[in-house]
């Protein structure tokens, strides 16, 4: 699979962490290429260049395609995405609270739920999916989807100390207390909650669950030789415990039955994945 990064132009940095371009070409004799993809504390707008992917929610027993551009609110719980043969996609990653601003409605209304953007932006989304076909390179890629959020900056609302605060929980990987990040806010810790509920839809005590969660999942898509428990240790768990709840909060599974389902999947989507 290739990957490449690229930092959003300066004006799009207060509210974006990153414009993530991916392709993966998928050799198999099955129809389907499926990959399980777990919750990640990151919101995102997804772009599908070549074929569009299809995902199966927890509990569902179909797979429903996805249109070519898609808003991707707060996830808690993992979905399992066929991504077919020829998958090539943009990935916008928003910082804390960074797709409320752009949006301006409440995070906690997008629980586990996505969105067809043509819907949400209308026909300025419908040109850009038209102008991604026609890009020859990643870096035209990137350049047409950042004119597109540059378009939108006079639009979006404003920062507040609650937004720097939390990129400070995503700096050390939800490791540490949840008074000391509400006082970074500024904020009462019942203030704090609120605020948190509106701008990233979560109370903070579980985004921070979900941070250390997902840096733990990400490292074993990286690096499948590390044991579980250098693992945990790394991403600041203290007991087996705790460690195994959050996964099976978050994976739907324990960790032993994680490392079963990546030694069979093809493409591991978030092993390059940037918070």
């Amino acid at each position: 699979m290739q990957t490449r990064f690229y930092t959003p132009n300066v004006l799009l940095q207060e509210f974006i962490n990153c414009i993530m371009v991916v392709h993966a070409e998928v050799e198999t004799n099955s129809t389907a290429v499926i990959c399980p993809y777990p919750p990640a504390p990151q919101n995102s707008l997804f772009f599908y260049i070549n074929d569009c992917i299809s995902v199966q929610k927890q509990g569902d027993t179909k797979f429903t395609m996805q249109p070519r551009s898609v808003v991707v609110g707060p996830m808690v719980t993992r979905v399992l995405l066929d991504i077919n043969k020829s998958h090539k996609a943009v990935r916008v990653g928003f910082h804390p609270g960074g797709l409320h601003r752009f949006l301006g409605i409440s995070m906690a209304e997008m629980i586990d739920e996505h969105y067809d953007a043509t819907a949400v932006f209308g026909r300025d989304i419908e040109q850009v999916n038209t102008r991604l076909q026609e890009a020859k390179s990643f870096d035209e890629i990137k350049n047409v989807v950042e004119q597109f959020l540059l378009q939108k900056v006079s639009y979006i609302k404003p920062a507040l100390p609650f937004d720097r605060a939390m990129l400070e929980l995503m700096r050390v990987n939800g490791n540490i207390p949840i008074e000391q990040i509400a006082s970074l806010a500024c904020l009462s810790l019942r203030q704090f909650e609120r605020v948190s509920k509106e701008r990233i839809g979560l109370p903070p005590k579980f985004f921070a669950r979900l941070i250390r969660f997902s840096k733990a999942y990400r490292m074993r898509e990286n690096f499948p030789e590390l044991s579980w428990t250098h693992i945990a240790y790394e991403c600041g768990y203290f007991d087996q415990m705790h460690f195994i709840r959050d996964f099976k909060q978050f994976a739907g599974v324990a960790p032993s039955i994680i490392e079963k389902e990546l030694e069979k999947t093809p493409v591991r989507l978030q092993a390059e994945l940037r918070l």
